[in-house]
């Protein structure tokens, strides 16, 4: 679908931008692939690496700029939305910053997308999303509602909105283990919590669930990938088997178990061989067949959280992952 078509993406210098580019260039032959972004050192990086590539553009903007993002978007296909602040603590600390990106700038994308006939969006959302208990995880939230509410906002018009929801990157700046391996020296590893889990997913898989949302949508779909979990302890035994363990408690705003679908969204929850669908519960979009298709309905109160996985990744498999990515761990 990507053959000869133009798609941004925004906040594409970010760890998924990285993966998901390249891929892009390899898979399809795409006429133009737009980096949107605020971080002009960023750009000016990851312009080394595509040298030469004459379909690879890059455009400064920032998503709470609605004109800039009208500039941006005419003649695209599709797009791409990573843009977002998304540490935790610094959400809490900066909360109107952070409304502002994730919230304010999910409706100017999705008025400019509308207004510029952009084909497809979708949208990159966040276990934190799930029953949220900090202001990053409320913030996806309420982006993903509108995004949903999007395709109704529409019209007429023929674009049409779904997100994407996943955990735990592995590898990604800022995640686990890049911060492990950096302080292992040390002989100790500091730990949340004995007991916490945590979804295990790459980005080649995440980019493979957004070209799947992208082939699969009607509109107002939340596709969430089933992956692995791993316990935060055999995680750390496999980055450093020798190092102590420091137990140093939930930071605010932390979860024990990540949650990708909550008892409340059971309801409009189907199931396919590699992933679950949530449907939206407006204008009776759960019971439509094409947005269906051939799921099964999960049962009433069901829920998808890291320590009620049925897929656990085993020490072995996470060493063998580390072996072979070892060069770009922390580096996207």
């Amino acid at each position: 679908m990507f053959e000869n078509s133009s798609i941004l993406i925004t906040g594409g210098t970010g760890s998924f931008g990285h993966t998901f580019v390249p891929m892009l260039l390899e898979r399809f032959n795409p006429r133009k692939v737009i980096i949107f972004s605020r971080d002009e050192m960023k750009q000016w990086e990851m312009a080394k690496k595509f040298a030469g590539d004459h379909r690879v553009r890059f455009f400064i903007g920032d998503v709470r700029d609605k004109d800039r993002l009208y500039r941006a978007l005419d003649g695209v296909d599709y797009v791409v939305h990573a843009a977002a602040t998304k540490i935790v603590p610094t959400a809490e600390y900066n909360p109107f910053e952070c409304i502002k990106t994730n919230i304010n700038g999910a409706m100017n994308l999705i008025d400019a997308c509308i207004d510029k006939g952009v084909k497809r969006v979708v949208a990159l959302s966040t276990d934190k999303a799930s029953s949220p208990i900090n202001l990053y995880g409320a913030t996806k939230l309420a982006s993903d509602k509108l995004f949903v509410s999007g395709n109704s906002y529409a019209g007429g018009h023929e674009t049409r909105f779904a997100v994407v929801r996943y955990g735990n990157v592995m590898g990604s700046r800022g995640s686990v283990i890049p911060f492990f391996m950096s302080v292992k020296d040390q002989g100790v590893l500091p730990i949340t919590d004995e007991r916490m889990t945590r979804f295990m997913i790459s980005l080649e898989e995440g980019v493979e669930l957004v070209w799947h949302a992208f082939e699969d949508m009607e509109g107002g779909e939340i596709y969430v990938k089933k992956i692995p979990s791993m316990k935060v302890t055999d995680l750390a035994r496999v980055v450093s088997p020798d190092a102590k363990h420091e137990i140093v408690g939930i930071r605010p705003g932390e979860k024990l178990h990540e949650q990708m679908i909550g008892a409340e969204d059971s309801y409009y929850t189907y199931e396919y061989p590699e992933h679950f669908k949530i449907l939206p519960a407006i204008h009776d979009w759960s019971a439509d067949a094409a947005r269906i298709k051939d799921g099964k309905k999960v049962p009433e109160g069901f829920v998808y959280s890291s320590d009620n996985n049925t897929e656990w990744m085993s020490q072995d498999d996470l060493q063998a992952w580390i072996d072979a990515n070892r060069e770009k761990i922390g580096s996207i």
